[in-house]
């Protein structure tokens, strides 16, 4: 999840519990172990949510197709599905709120837990299209794990991909989100912004269950996938 939905209270207020959350993929002879450093308070972006496995699995489950690819993950928080791919072989950039330092910092810490050196980390906020944001480079996937979290943020978000998508026409938007109110839609800004929207069931990419790579997540919650691409994607 983004830190961008996070409390604007100051990160350097208080010292943060760390703790860290180990996840097993594994397809026939084919395995990855990942360590995720995290700060159980939701509040700051830094937890894992149950969209971040289900991202990850399709991640995985794409591993193939992804290698040599560059990949950007943007309000990547703790930055699993990111990670996943980068172990997979893509070149990844990891991404999250230019205003909140001590995100950015625990994507750098991600990499660090799963020996990744070559792994860049930008501050990208949604809907500004700073220099950071310019100066990217061209992206094949684009991962959004939780990013439709409050819907203030969600035309920003929108615009964002809008961006990406016009810049890299090939590209697609991978995205999961938690549903938690059937009020909350997309649709009409998919629309303002000439997008179009694929739902993928998660069993699909073996991601319908409550415990996904060795964890406790998902749990009981409805997590959704969506390909998100340009309506004018070059195919």
């Amino acid at each position: 999840m983004d830190g961008s939905s996070s409390s604007s209270q100051s990160q350097d207020e208080v010292p943060l519990m760390e703790s860290h959350k180990f996840f097993h993929f594994e397809d026939g002879d084919e395995t990855i172990d990942i360590k995720i450093p995290e700060v159980v308070d939701p509040s700051y972006g830094m937890y894992v949510w149950p969209c971040a496995p289900v991202l990850a699995q399709y991640v995985w489950f794409n591993r193939h197709s992804i290698r040599d690819r560059t990949v950007l993950e943007v309000g990547a928080g703790t930055s699993l599905p990111g990670v996943v791919a980068s172990k997979c072989g893509a070149k990844v950039i990891l991404s999250d709120d230019a205003r909140l330092p001590k995100c950015l910092e625990n994507c750098r810490k991600s990499c660090s837990a799963n020996g990744l050196v070559a792994v860049e980390v930008v501050g990208i906020t949604w809907g500004r299209f700073s220099a950071d944001v310019i100066s990217l480079p061209a992206v094949d996937v684009v991962l959004a794990s939780d990013c439709f979290y409050d819907t203030k943020d969600f035309e920003d978000v929108l615009a964002t991909f809008c961006y990406l998508l016009n810049k890299n026409k090939h590209a697609q938007c991978w995205v999961t989100y938690q549903e938690r109110s059937s009020d909350r839609s997309i649709e009409h800004l998919l629309t303002k912004f000439d997008l179009q929207c694929t739902h993928i069931p998660l069993g699909m990419f073996k991601a319908d269950e409550p415990h996904l790579a060795g964890s406790n997540l998902p749990g009981d919650h409805t997590i959704q996938f969506l390909l998100i691409t340009n309506k004018m994607a070059v195919t």
